[in-house]
Parts: structure tokens; sequence; C-alpha cells
């Protein structure tokens, strides 16, 4: 095994230090792959410092341009942004990608393999919001302006179409709202189509309205491969692919720029469940995997998802909210003694 590769772990609020403390663990029995930095975000943050997203913890990312992050929560008011936002924007992570596959045959849906590539940093969420006064009410007309850049749009089309490439993917779709947002979402139809065009003969592409893509994921979600999209929809969309295959606790994400990558689990803290050592911790291990990819490290990936796959549908070993009764130790026992064999 080479020199483990510097990384930032950021635990997480929650269940957060429960299903990152089992994912550091399996990653151990891999051959400890990463030397781990431990850096603090969220609430634990504010309780240590005062800030949901320390100095310390961005200068680590910066120094390892590589991290592993568990749920984190945001207060409500205070005026703290998104952790989430803000890390996305200090490292220019302008790919999201979010790959939705079946791991547990008879559910709704079988055979679901499609990956969600929404842009990071533009459209509606740069949030540039104001209110109108009308009368005595301050708050009487709300107005957001969004921004879509055609430099953005290429960057991300471009992330679409070479990762379908790589990954041996038939089909990029290009999901927009052009047909009422023509200049906001217009400009990113265009751009992407233009970079497609790069791509034929090599990788198919068309396109969607994002109503009826959301409309036809339900009803035949298996004509979609690579969907790429601006950063609204492609919230939206992640999410509703994610519930194909069996909700947000089997789903990764990972955050891609230039000069940094942070990978995460994609579901919330669930302070609900916290310290009872029931949580799930499939969709960081999945990150995990993306993480151990991203790294160069591809065989280990894969023989952490074969691991995962065999112990939720050979052993049978899953937590409740899969329909099981195992504890995270009892998941994570399982999964190690998979790839102790």
């Amino acid at each position: 095994m080479p020199e483990p590769i510097p990384a930032t772990l950021i635990p997480g609020d929650g269940i957060g230090p429960e299903v990152s403390g089992a994912v550091v663990e399996v990653l151990d029995a891999l051959g400890r792959p990463f030397a781990w930095d431990v850096q603090q975000g969220g609430m634990a943050a504010i309780a240590a410092g005062g800030d949901p997203l320390p100095a310390a913890t961005l200068e680590s990312i910066r120094r390892t341009r590589l991290a592993l992050k568990g749920p984190l929560t945001t207060p409500v008011g205070g005026g703290f942004r998104s952790v989430n936002v803000r890390l996305r924007e200090e490292f220019q992570l302008y790919a999201n990608l979010r790959p939705a596959r079946t791991l547990m045959p008879g559910g709704r849906y079988e055979n679901i393999d499609l990956v969600i590539v929404r842009e990071n940093l533009e459209g509606l969420y740069v949030a540039f919001e104001h209110f109108i006064p009308v009368g005595d009410d301050p708050h009487a007309v709300a107005i957001s302006s969004g921004v879509n850049t055609r430099d953005g749009a290429r960057r991300i089309a471009e992330f679409a179409f070479d990762y379908a490439l790589r990954n041996g993917r038939r089909k990029v779709t290009i999901v927009h709202k052009a047909n009422v947002l023509k200049a906001l979402t217009g400009v990113f139809l265009e751009t992407a189509r233009e970079v497609g065009e790069k791509y034929a003969g090599r990788v198919a592409m068309d396109d969607r309205i994002v109503d009826a893509c959301a409309m036809q994921l339900v009803l035949n979600p298996w004509q979609f491969d690579v969907i790429v999209t601006t950063n609204l929809f492609g919230d939206i969309l992640s999410d509703q692919a994610a519930g194909l295959v069996g909700g947000l606790g089997m789903a990764p994400g990972a955050n891609i720029g230039a000069k940094a990558a942070i990978f995460e689990a994609v579901h919330g803290s669930a302070p609900d469940i916290a310290g009872k050592g029931i949580a799930n911790p499939t969709s960081l291990l999945l990150a995990a995997g993306l993480m151990l990819e991203h790294a160069g490290l591809a065989p280990l990936r894969a023989r952490l998802e074969a691991a995962i796959d065999a112990v939720l549908n050979q052993d049978r070993v899953r937590t409740g909210d899969l329909g099981g009764t195992a504890s995270t130790r009892d998941f994570t026992q399982a999964i190690l003694g998979r790839l102790a064999t």
C-alpha cells in the first residue's frame, strides 16, 4: 500500500460522528488509504469557537485539497449562512456529482443506474435577493435574481460529457426551463449543446424541460444516463433520483473543483436518532468510494462497493431505515467481515 494520502475529515453533527467513525474503520480495513486531519464544522464548531466553518477547517482543506464530510447543521437564524454553500464558494467546487444506483433489488424500481451532474455555484442559488416595502409591510415584495454565465455552463457541461466518456456512459441529457426562463436557462441550454456537439459519435446528447424530466424520472427512469443541469434543478432532481433507489441514506455526493474536492453524505444530521447507534452509514461509505476513485484508488472503491452489496443482499444485514434491525455497529462489522474474506 502506498503512503496514505492527506485528507480532511469533518465528522459532522447529529449522527455524523457515528457514521464517520464507521467509515474510517472500514477505510482502515482497506489499508488506511487516507491520513486524516480531523476538523470541525457546523454546530460542533459553533460550540467550540462560535463559527460553523472555522479558519482551521478551511486551512486544512486548502492544504489537503481533499475532504470527507459528515452531515452538518446550519443553525436557523443568527445570521449563519449554509456551511455547504460556503464550502462550495470558498473552494469553487463547481460540479456536484450525485450517482443513483439500485443497491437492493425488490423495490419500486429495479436496475437504476444514473448520475446527476449539478452546476454548483450559479443559478438562483447565488441568492441575490431583496425586499420592496409597500405601505407598512417591509417584506411586501420579494425579489430574487439568478445568474448563469456562459463560462459556468461550459465548464459544467464539459465536466458532464467528460465524465460520461470516461465512465462508458452512453448519453448526456441537458435539463433546463428555456421555454420560460429564456435568458437564465437558455444560455445554459445553448452552451451545453455546443459542448455536446464536440462529443458527437462518442456520447449521445438530448435535452428535457425540467418538469417533463421530473415526470419521466418517475415513469421511465431507465431512459436517463447522465443528467446535467443548473443549480436549483439539480438540487431537486438529485433528491428525486435518490428516492428511486431507497432515499438519501443510499445516495453519495461529491463536490469537485479545480483545486479541491469534498465528498459527503447528502442526508441530514438526523438529531432525533443521534447517539442511538441506529444510523445507516451507507451514504457516507459510498461517498468515500467516490473519494477513493477521485484519489486514483478505483480498485479500493470496487472492493468497498462489493462488500456493501454483499452485506445488503447476501448477508441481509440492514439498518432500520432499510427494513432491517441492524445497528450501525452491526452493519459496520458485517462490512469489515466481508472485506476480511
